[in-house]
């Protein structure tokens, strides 16, 4: 496994990237390289701080950084040199198998389509953000890559989320849904109407349209939307959850009473925290690249970068790539014969 990481996207400077990389290299000994991508001198003043001496990294010098304000598809036209194109490069070049960045999240995704490339019958890439709930985990895609989407890439998400919730998450038989407004057939927009008849042709566990009080239930694995309403939802989902920590925590230290029984259930109020902490999944995949794309927080600390690592290894070892090229062929020979007939109409 070969992997770059983009050491110089984050908000705390290459040092905390590095820490996770170590930490990472410690844990997996299937790693054969990890490429730290990043100025040369910001990255040898960091690694005698962390006591980090290992033969399986190698430095690559670039001179410049995507910063989180520039346009994506400008700075990867201007910034030839930067951190996150030279990654990308080693993974289009086929020195690295993946991509690991805290970087600007449309750069990475700029990145991905015009250097590494999209997946063979792959029209867009996407998102897939997995949310923990309390039995588990549910995967949502697109997760905000895609603003404007038509019901053909809707159906090649759901092929993907499928192959990623059953090879990663190990849901035998992953059951996906499109997001939409009501459970009805009939209830919907142009796009997830669409969207639910194509969905119903793929060899997929597809359970009809789903409803955002689905989510958080033992009801659905894959949950598929367009990048403007999924990432909403992401939004929302975790400002709700930091809301929720808040108001619970001012409520419990009103007055002894409820101080002792705060006390009394740390340890569950410990482990709903952990279940729900970011920095154990990293971030998120980017799904239908050659070569695979895994973004991490801006504000990811050591522990979420390792996380991060950890989650692109897994999907090395599993062959994400290779059974979403040969889910994909299949699924578009009847996206289609379903769809020519409207083109031609």
């Amino acid at each position: 496994m070969r992997i770059a990481v983009d050491v110089m996207g984050g908000d705390h400077g290459c040092g905390v990237v590095i820490a996770g990389v170590k930490r990472a290299l410690e844990e997996n000994k299937d790693l054969k390289t990890v490429y730290l991508v990043g100025n040369k001198a910001d990255i040898h003043a960091a690694l005698p701080a962390r006591g980090f001496r290992d033969h399986r990294v190698r430095v690559i010098h670039t001179t410049e950084v995507v910063e989180m304000d520039d346009k994506p598809v400008v700075a990867l036209r201007k910034k030839k040199d930067s951190s996150i194109s030279r990654a990308a490069e080693l993974v289009s070049e086929g020195k690295a198998d993946a991509l690991v960045s805290l970087g600007n999240t449309g750069g990475i995704f700029a990145v991905g389509t015009f250097k590494v490339g999209r997946i063979s019958g792959v029209d867009r890439g996407c998102i897939a953000t997995v949310i923990p709930r309390h039995d588990g985990e549910f995967v949502l895609l697109d997760a905000g890559a895609n603003v404007e989407c038509k019901p053909f890439h809707l159906a090649q998400f759901a092929v993907m989320g499928n192959v990623y919730s059953r090879e990663i998450l190990k849901r035998k038989n992953p059951r996906v849904g499109v997001l939409s407004i009501g459970t009805e057939d009939t209830k919907g927009n142009e796009l997830t109407l669409e969207a639910f008849k194509l969905c119903k042709k793929l060899d997929l566990n597809f359970i009809g349209n789903v409803e955002g009080h689905d989510l958080f239930k033992d009801h659905v694995d894959v949950v598929v939307c367009d990048g403007f309403v999924g990432n909403i939802v992401l939004k929302t989902c975790e400002s709700l959850a930091v809301g929720m920590f808040t108001m619970l925590k001012r409520e419990l230290m009103q007055n002894t009473k409820r101080q002792i029984g705060a006390y009394l259930a740390k340890n569950a109020f410990q482990s709903i925290r952990r279940r729900m902490d970011p920095e154990v999944y990293g971030g998120a995949p980017l799904l239908g690249f050659n070569g695979l794309v895994f973004k991490s927080h801006a504000s990811a600390r050591e522990k979420a970068v390792t996380s991060a690592i950890r989650v692109t290894a897994n999907a090395i070892k599993n062959q994400i790539n290779q059974t979403i090229a040969r889910d994909i062929a299949a699924a578009n020979k009847i996206l289609e014969a379903e769809t020519a007939p409207a083109a031609n109409a």
